[in-house]
């Protein structure tokens, strides 16, 4: 099966600027990230192959190899090519061409074909040669599950490898769910002096109880008790990075929607960090006799319905 060609899924051409490819994979991220297409898995594919390309793509090296044929569109080695066929079918392929089992046998005479040493010592020495060469290490590939605030904040966790190494992988701030992270020269050893390959790691981000992520904004529903809501106050808010005093206006409704500015995804590599949306979430708590009769005694506006909207679009 053909590997991708990460052009075709970014949907840009083979002479695309690297500003171009960003802003492809942008675009693209934007309307297919897990997070905002739960439960779509074809989305949530797209999404995984974007990021493979663009992280291909992004980096001149890799992109120059893969323009050149000596690697796929997943990163991995192009075996070489040629062996024994480039040799036999060219000018100096001549012996190895089939000869006539028969021939120089002469008179019809049935007999076994002669069979010449050499020949079979030269066809393996083009092998030898071949595979004897300096050769590129494989990539290796791993996984990693990394908590949600790693992947907001930033961090360094350590991932211990099958045989017993240890890698400690830089987790960035806004780091995406089924991201791939690439640990240069961490793979396969290479062969006669040659690179060592890559370790490719990607990364599984576990859920939050209540945040959730919105690009490089976070959302989250906060509790306010009828009196909160309704004469306004100041709360404590629990943020990616320590707890925060929140502002409720007085008279605020249920759902009424608060910014918390820079309390998102973390600030990295010039990108500024994200804000902190909240919703509010009314709850009335323990009613005693009091509100009780309050209520009682309480009339709202006449004609006022909370449902109207609801039932009339019903």
């Amino acid at each position: 099966m053909a590997s991708p060609d990460p052009y075709e899924i970014l949907g840009v051409s083979r002479t695309a600027d690297t500003d171009t490819i960003r802003k492809a994979f942008r675009k693209i991220a934007k309307t297919n990230h897990p997070d905002l297409n739960p439960g779509d898995k074809a989305a949530e594919e797209r999404f995984k192959a974007a990021n493979a390309a663009n992280d291909l793509l992004s980096d001149p090296e890799r992109r120059a190899r893969y323009d050149r044929g000596e690697i796929d569109g997943t990163g991995q080695e192009v075996p070489p090519r040629g062996y024994y066929r480039d040799a036999a079918e060219g000018a100096q392929g001549t012996r190895y061409r089939p000869r006539d089992p028969f021939a120089g046998m002469g008179g019809g005479t049935a007999g076994a074909a002669s069979f010449d040493p050499d020949d079979l010592e030269d066809i393996l020495g083009m092998f030898r040669q071949r595979e004897s060469g300096p050769r590129r290490g494989r990539d290796a590939h791993y996984q990693l599950s990394v908590d949600f605030l790693d992947a907001v904040n930033g961090a360094t966790r350590r991932l211990t490898l099958p045989d017993g190494r240890d890698l400690d992988v830089r987790i960035p701030p806004g780091l995406e769910d089924g991201q791939v992270l690439r640990l240069r020269g961490r793979g396969l050893p290479g062969i006669q002096g040659a690179p060592d390959g890559d370790a490719l790691i990607e990364v599984t981000v576990r859920a939050h109880p209540f945040f959730q992520r919105a690009g490089r904004d976070l959302r989250m529903e906060v509790p306010v008790t009828l009196r909160e809501a309704v004469l306004g106050a100041r709360i404590a808010v629990p943020t990616p990075r320590g707890e925060v005093m929140l502002t409720v206006p007085p008279r605020a409704e249920a759902g009424t929607l608060l910014r918390l500015r820079g309390r998102g995804v973390a600030e990295a590599g010039g990108t500024q960090a994200g804000d902190l949306l909240v919703t509010l979430r009314l709850v009335l708590g323990p009613v005693d006799d009091k509100l009780e009769a309050l209520l009682r005694d309480w009339s709202p506006p006449a004609g006022e319905d909370p449902r109207a909207e609801m039932r009339r679009r019903a």
